[in-house]
């Protein structure tokens, strides 16, 4: 084992990351952003969140956060979605469709539905001229310079850079919807965050 190439690939893993997300603010459309934020406080119905692969660990992620500041939303597996599953879609919905290129079949097939149901589709991808990009009523642009494996294609960075960009529409959302400690405490009873808030601590 060489001890010193492996720790210099772990320093510079966390380097190439930490370096994504800081540069967010400066890559990600601030315009954009409120009108997701917007788009999903004003929401009637419900959110559907989806990706295939590495992006699908983002797309759960998202549904969670979504619904930890009572925006309801689930996570729809893609190979489901297409055999009855997108019966769950309908017209006040907002569907999120996650795919790093944009190009993706298996997330391709939710846009014919989602165009017929006439729900509010937004796509997250890097590639503005993917058929996911040219579909979508909202394109969060969510992208990095590299990541960082030795090809520059194992999906790490750019996936922690689409949590971290639904992470900061989750807590603008805290702000849009006027989100209470009291409403967190309903919905999280358990572990430490529940004890904290049953508690009354900061």
């Amino acid at each position: 084992m060489d001890r010193a190439l492996l720790e210099e690939s772990i320093r510079h893993t966390f380097a190439v990351e930490a370096e994504s997300i800081a540069a967010l603010p400066q890559k990600l459309d601030m315009d954009t952003i409120l009108k997701i934020v917007q788009t999903l406080g004003d929401c009637k119905g419900k959110v559907l969140v989806a990706g295939c692969g590495t992006s699908s660990a983002a797309a759960k992620k998202v549904a969670h956060s979504l619904c930890c500041v009572e925006v309801p939303a689930c996570y729809i597996n893609p190979s489901d979605a297409v055999h009855g599953g997108l019966g769950m879609l309908q017209e006040e919905d907002v569907l999120i469709l996650v795919s790093k290129g944009g190009n993706t079949q298996e997330i391709i097939n939710f846009i014919p539905a989602c165009k017929t149901k006439k729900a509010t589709l937004i796509g997250v991808t890097e590639n503005l001229d993917s058929t996911l990009a040219k579909q979508s009523d909202l394109v969060y642009n969510v992208r990095v310079d590299r990541e960082p494996c030795p090809f520059n294609m194992l999906a790490t960075a750019s996936t922690l850079a689409v949590i971290a960009a639904f992470d900061a529409v989750c807590i603008a959302l805290m702000h849009y919807t006027h989100y209470t400690r009291e409403q967190f405490a309903v919905i999280h009873p358990g572990g430490a965050v529940g004890s904290r808030l049953l508690n009354n601590e900061k």
